[in-house]
């Protein structure tokens, strides 16, 4: 039977799983009565928000001229965070179907999914969807796509997935105009790990496709990359019901049970071979992904003792499931004095640290303490060496620091003619460099900044939404380390530092980002018996201040007459006893305190 392997890729809410839906129904993999919105958006999340988070792999049949063809298509993400998904499932794949929206035409991160499909060597369907809606111009878009992309305008092929319009065509095109899979390299038995889930009753579950040999149940496999050996107890593909099979063969995907309780057993991008007949050299896999934002997860308790021990192991567990589920995501154990131990967590982007969260209270059924988002740094010492910093409290002392590195990311913003001069400014607001800017059609033009990443993690996106009414798209991308007059910002509570609200900001910068800190402080930590100074400070410079006013006791209360002295006496013992009191009294930091650096708003 021959094969064919493609992805559906395309820009946020461009209609992609609609798509993936009427394909499902075309090929009668569900029935109409079976179908519903978002087939393949598994996730109570996905459906709630309206995205897709996961890549999901179907294996569905189409006959075209009389002859079966099984296809085996991946649904992917379309939000910039979730790229490492997209990239993942490319490299599975031999073409892709790339879908772009009749009434918006290319996006910013059409534009990024299209490149990395020519860099995957991927062979190209353009579809143009959603004809049915009254401001459909599919022609306009077929020309955009022709301009923009260079894909021939008369190789588009129009759809409505709402509608199930141009669905055959397209299924008809998959299967005459992508390449079948090469032929196999090797006799030995090699398949790529692509995706893995657990399951509290089967071990981890293993997604897979094999490039080389087959593998069948009862086989003895080994994990290349760990040494493992297992047996598989079940195969199967997702039809989008899994359906068990026998044996899986060259070029087809499905999906592995072999009894793995270790999470650590299994790392996606790693290759399966037969433990009796190994493979001679593992498959490539995939380029580890580059973490650019960084935060602090802690369990929200109040307990000491075992309470806290208990509430640690609860997160442990739950951060290891999801990074079987998410190859992406990255953690490691972090200490805090005010909310005891922890991970220091690695993410794409900001909705991915977003949806972290969600998925750990979610399926973890932990509660999570937060810290505010920080970036990658690199550090140049005195001594010649560059290490990399993620968090503020690891730079070394400003005595061996001979520069800080913040990444630069370069950003693409797609938006109508009359925001062009608005974002502009925006974009000049954050420290940008202006690059390029290109008319894409009539309306609409790409403008190209260079922007340092701290300045976009946090409400850039959505400023550019709000400026835009919601036509300007972005996408952005890492192309160097770069140096500038970067410091670290500390943050004093009663003269003492508190390093978990610390931040690295341009000198420039950090008098009115540590004022808003210190105001937001202000409101989340209670009053005391004594005054408490808040302050931010640049080396030994203090920038800003802000004081937390004492709780005071009238002590004159009771004196009502007599010679002045009386109450002088009482008023200078009470400040004795203050100071006394501020020397030895700790102040307590709730933990909303250390969410209050998250907003930088005014």
């Amino acid at each position: 039977m021959p094969i064919r392997n493609f992805s559906i890729i395309a820009h946020i809410d461009h209609g992609k799983s609609t798509l993936a839906d009427r394909l499902l129904q075309a090929t009668r993999a569900v029935s109409d009565r079976e179908s519903r919105d978002q087939m393949l958006d598994s996730m109570d999340l996905e459906r709630e928000r309206g995205i897709t988070i996961k890549a999901s792999a179907v294996t569905v049949e189409h006959v075209y001229e009389g002859e079966t063809y099984q296809l085996n298509f991946i649904d992917t993400p379309g939000h910039v965070d979730f790229a490492y998904e997209v990239s993942r499932a490319l490299t599975a794949c031999e073409g892709a179907v790339l879908v772009v929206d009749s009434t918006q035409g290319v996006e910013a991160q059409t534009v990024a999914n299209a490149y990395l499909a020519v860099t995957n060597d991927l062979e190209l369907i353009p579809v143009v969807n959603k004809i049915d809606l009254p401001a459909a111009d599919p022609d306009r878009v077929a020309m955009e796509i022709e301009s923009v992309l260079g894909l021939p305008a008369e190789d588009c092929i129009y759809c409505s997935a709402k509608t199930g319009e141009g669905i055959t065509e397209l299924l008809d095109a998959i299967c005459r105009m992508l390449p079948a899979p090469p032929e196999s390299a090797l006799t030995e038995t090699r398949a790529l790990i692509f995706d893995s889930h657990y399951d509290d009753y089967r071990g981890v579950i293993v997604y897979f496709r094999v490039f080389d040999g087959s593998l069948k149940v009862g086989d003895k496999i080994r994990m290349m990359g760990t040494g493992r050996t297992f047996t598989v107890t079940e195969l199967g593909r997702y039809t989008p019901q899994p359906v068990k099979t026998q044996e899986i063969g060259t070029n087809e995907v499905g999906y592995m049970v072999a009894a793995i309780k270790t999470l650590a057993d299994v790392r996606v991008g790693d290759t399966i071979t037969l433990d009796t007949h190994p493979a001679p050299e593992a498959l490539p896999g995939y380029e580890e992904p580059k973490q650019m934002v960084f935060c602090d997860f802690y369990p929200a308790t109040n307990d000491e003792g075992s309470g806290r021990k208990a509430d640690f192991e609860a997160l442990r567990e739950a951060v290891e499931k999801l990074q079987l589920n998410d190859a992406s995501f990255t953690f490691d154990v972090q200490h805090s004095e005010a909310l005891g131990f922890g991970y220091r967590c690695g993410f794409l982007g900001l909705l991915h640290m977003e949806i972290v969260q969600e998925r750990l209270e979610r399926e973890g059924g932990v509660e999570i303490v937060q810290t505010a988002p920080t970036v990658t740094y690199n550090v140049a010492t005195t001594d010649g060496e560059v290490i990399e910093i993620h968090n503020p409290a690891d730079l070394p002392d400003p005595t061996h620091i001979a520069e800080i590195r913040e990444p630069i990311v370069k950003i693409e913003i797609i938006c109508p003619d009359e925001n062009i001069g608005d974002l502009m400014s925006l974009c000049d607001g954050r420290r940008g460099i202006f690059r390029s800017q290109v008319f894409i059609s009539t309306g609409r033009q790409m403008l190209t900044y260079e922007i340092p990443l701290a300045e976009i993690i946090y409400d850039f996106y959505d400023k550019l939404k709000s400026i835009t009414r919601g036509y300007g798209t972005m996408d952005y991308e890492i192309i160097e380390f770069r140096a500038d007059n970067l410091v670290k910002v500390q943050i004093l509570v009663n003269e003492n530092p508190v390093e978990a609200l610390s931040l690295i900001c341009h000198r420039d910068n950090g008098e009115k980002r540590s004022r808003v800190i210190l105001q937001k402080l202000r409101k989340q930590i209670d009053r005391h018996q004594f005054e408490i100074p808040l302050q931010a400070a640049v080396g030994g410079k203090i920038i800003a201040r802000e004081t937390i006013k004492a709780v005071r006791k009238n002590v004159t209360a009771k004196c009502y007459g007599g010679d002045i002295t009386r109450k002088r006496k009482l008023l200078e013992k009470q400040k004795a006893g203050k100071r006394r009191m501020k020397t030895v009294g700790s102040v307590t930091i709730p933990q909303e305190a250390f969410l209050s650096i998250l907003d930088q708003s005014e």
